[in-house]
């Protein structure tokens, strides 16, 4: 039976996360939204370690539970350091399949950076030494650049990544099998680059509070053990990796370049036109995903790798429910419709592709399920995202036009 996992999640301990992201809401969330399989980030940190193995109980092949809910020992590490005469900022995320694993983890990480200090600690050491290290101490553990095109902190991010992967990675750039492709980005840019093709290709949501979660995510068909997952992604297996579910890259907010403080937002070709200054204060563009896609693809857009894993792109139910009755997110308007709207079908995710429009019609607004019907055919417009500032995907057109809100900043 296919099952939904999101890998990549953070806890109350990293900076700028809900003080709810502790493991029983985040649990109540994933069985709301559909999801059966959520990283359980953070257990560098000695606190949420301690949480951790309170609220979790073994479920068998190195796989943990918390009421329905299962859950992966995951974190993520930023490391931060200059090589080849650049600084490079570099978050990677860490999954193992034992609390004993995750204590050399933390251990080795702790050499290098103050893991009470933040859930996702950073770290004065190459990324490259570090995914060396935890091999070594860790055989089992499988590593994940995370959202490698954000501008700041990522492996091909425009201020501070690489060209290629070999050149962050060096040799042990052979024991990575999957990278994580960001909220600003969509497999299709990722296909463009054949350098990316023997990559599983991951999509998680790097929430920082409950009601993000699966906002990004992965479906499998496999067994709910670790060494499967991993051996899943490892192969790239299109029989057990069915899809990733994703945002509509344009809503991510580092999509186009820009210049936030300036309210500037440019496309990769009027950036250039521009010499990717601002036209307003003359300062350099923050230079977003589109445009590193663009700079690094040796490929035309609109190609399929013949091993490419497929993918949907969804919106939000929250965020559906707020454009069809024109209302913000947050409103106790929203709240109530979804929570009508989940007392009646089993969950999100099978509200936004499975339950037929109809029948979405005869439990809430036909609105609402008009808007649904519209995303899962891709009839939306987008405003992209730049510098920070999230993407806005319109859904109604014309005299009936609403705006979906942008995301809250816990993002």
């Amino acid at each position: 039976m296919p099952f939904i996992a999101d890998l990549h999640i953070h806890s109350k301990y990293s900076r700028a996360t809900s003080g709810n992201m502790v493991i029983p809401e985040i649990s109540r969330w994933a069985e709301r939204k559909g999801i059966k399989l959520v990283g359980a980030s953070d257990f560098t940190h000695p606190e949420w370690m301690e949480h951790l193995k309170k609220e979790l109980v073994p479920a068998g092949g190195d796989i943990y539970k918390h009421g329905e809910t299962f859950f992966i020992l995951s974190t993520e590490l930023s490391h931060i350091y200059s090589k080849f005469g650049r600084l490079r900022k570099i978050h990677v995320v860490i999954f193992v399949p034992t609390f004993e694993d995750a204590g050399k983890v933390a251990k080795i990480a702790g050499k290098y950076g103050k893991i009470a200090s933040d859930g996702r600690p950073i770290l004065g050491l190459d990324a490259a030494e570090m995914v060396e290290a935890v091999k070594n101490a860790c055989p089992r553990s499988f590593i994940v650049p995370a959202h490698i095109w954000t501008p700041w902190f990522s492996l091909f991010g425009a201020k501070s990544g690489f060209d290629r992967i070999e050149d962050c990675f060096g040799t042990i750039a052979e024991e990575i099998h999957a990278v994580e492709t960001g909220l600003s980005s969509d497999p299709a840019m990722n296909w463009r680059l054949s350098a990316l093709d023997r990559f599983s290709l991951i999509s998680n949501s790097d929430a920082h509070s409950p009601s993000k979660l699966g906002r990004e995510a992965n479906v499998f068909d496999c067994d709910l053990a670790f060494d499967e997952i991993v051996d899943v992604l490892t192969r790239k297996d299109k029989e057990r990796f069915n899809c990733t579910i994703e945002f509509f890259p344009q809503e991510g907010k580092y999509h186009f370049d820009g210049h936030r403080k300036c309210n500037v937002r440019f496309s990769p070709s009027e950036s250039k036109v521009n010499d990717d200054l601002c036209p307003v204060c003359g300062k350099p563009l923050t230079i977003g995903v589109l445009h590193r896609v663009e700079d690094l693809a040796d490929r035309e857009k609109g190609f399929v790798p013949q091993n490419a894993i497929p993918y949907k792109s969804l919106v939000p139910l929250e965020e559906v429910i707020s454009a069809a009755l024109n209302v913000g997110v947050g409103t106790a308007t929203v709240t109530r419709e979804y929570d009508k709207l989940l007392s009646s079908f089993r969950n999100e995710f099978d509200i936004l592709l499975n339950v037929p429009v109809e029948e979405i019609a005869t439990k809430s607004s036909g609105r609402v399920a008009e808007g649904i019907g519209r995303v899962r055919e891709g009839e939306v417009e987008a405003e992209p995202g730049y510098d920070g500032v999230f993407g806005e995907i319109k859904i109604f057109e014309g005299g009936e036009r609403q705006t979906a809100e942008p995301q809250m900043k816990l993002f």
